[in-house]
């Protein structure tokens, strides 16, 4: 059985979000997180390890990269909003 992709409600994601490490919601909407590097490099080897996780997940985060750190940005784009996809590829990620 997949996921749902029905939203979730504030007390929902609050209760996932206690689930994961290092990661807020914003606004309600989405799920945020910045990785934190001493170069340029490890953040690019993340931003593609995410890409390929992406991929086999079929959902895709919004990814922000630059000198020393990676921005993770994950909602599920069709409903705009916050589903609990988006907490599962939050926990994957975070165990690349």
């Amino acid at each position: 059985m997949s996921p749902s992709t029905t939203p979730l409600s504030d007390s929902v994601t609050k209760k996932l979000l206690l689930q994961l490490d290092g990661w807020s919601i914003v606004e309600s909407h989405h799920l945020y997180k910045t990785y934190s590097f001493s170069n340029f490099l490890q953040p690019l080897e993340l931003l593609n390890k995410v890409a390929v996780l992406a991929e086999e997940e079929g959902h895709h985060p919004d990814l922000e990269l630059g000198w020393g750190y990676l921005n993770i940005k994950i909602f599920t784009h069709n409903i705009n909003n916050l589903t609990e996809r988006d907490f599962i590829l939050a926990a994957k990620i975070d165990k690349l």
